[in-house]
């Protein structure tokens, strides 16, 4: 079993930033990590997915504001959030191992963290 364990978020003011890291309890070296977000009342939504080999694709919605990152020697995967928006307002959860990015099949999630972007 793997333990992923989300760390950095909060409440920021609209335009702010915000860096969430994702701890795994083992080796990510090999791994494609995720992360998605839920705002309430609507369906989880990815946000951006980071490859083995470093390749990323990130949402249209935080395209140019959000960005993925991994140290693998540090079993860690990073969301920094620039410019953020009250839509951003969700709660933040990192995914390892996809079964189908496609159809949302992650083999890991972790707990989730809350970030809230208000005035």
């Amino acid at each position: 079993q793997v333990q992923l364990v989300e760390l950095g978020g909060g409440l920021v003011q609209p335009g702010g930033s915000l860096r969430l890291s994702c701890a795994a309890s083992r080796s990510i070296y090999s791994s494609s990590m995720g992360w998605y977000r839920q705002a309430p009342g609507k369906q989880r939504e990815l946000v951006a997915y980071i490859t083995s080999g470093g390749g990323t694709n990130v949402a249209d919605s935080v395209k140019g504001r959000f960005t993925i990152s991994r140290d693998n020697a540090k079993n860690t995967v990073y969301l920094q959030m620039n410019s953020l928006k009250p839509e951003d307002t969700a709660v933040y959860y990192c995914t390892k191992d996809p079964l189908s990015v496609i159809d949302h099949l992650w083999r890991y999630w972790g707990q989730g963290t809350q970030v809230t972007v208000s005035s």
